[in-house]
């Protein structure tokens, strides 16, 4: 990705995970750790998205919906792998309905499910390293 930024717009697509990486995103967007401070924010539609952040192992029935949202997510454009099952490594990887995690990940983000002290910092790290100079 070669945009330079100072935010970060997310659109979530749970590709057939657990939950708890869902539960560590929604504790991301509350009081304690208040990710929109960092110019991090969940975003409704991938139109308004600059990045795709896939959960889960990514099943044979959210396959083409995680296609399709990346399809829609405007150029230029992140995939994210959020724990360890989107990243290809987790509990589910040879479940007979998966596929094995996200293609071809930009940035993944470790954990089982993720701390959500590491996701700020990975994120802000990757923002730092591509914003425009002050």
């Amino acid at each position: 990705m070669t945009k330079t930024q100072r935010s970060l717009q997310i659109r979530h697509v749970d590709g057939g995970s657990c939950n708890g990486c869902e539960q560590e995103l929604a504790a991301l967007t509350g009081p304690d750790y208040d990710m929109q401070q960092f110019g991090l924010d969940i975003v409704a539609s991938p139109r308004h998205a600059d990045a795709l952040l896939a959960t889960g192992p990514v099943t044979d029935t959210m396959a083409t919906a995680v296609e399709r949202v990346w399809d829609a997510v405007a150029a230029p454009k992140l995939r994210i792998a959020f724990g360890d099952c989107a990243a290809g490594c987790g509990v589910f990887q040879h479940a007979y309905a998966s596929h094995g995690g996200l293609d071809d990940p930009d940035l993944v983000i470790p954990g089982c499910p993720p701390d959500p002290k590491a996701v700020i910092q990975v994120l802000r790290q990757w923002l730092k390293a591509n914003a425009l100079p002050s």
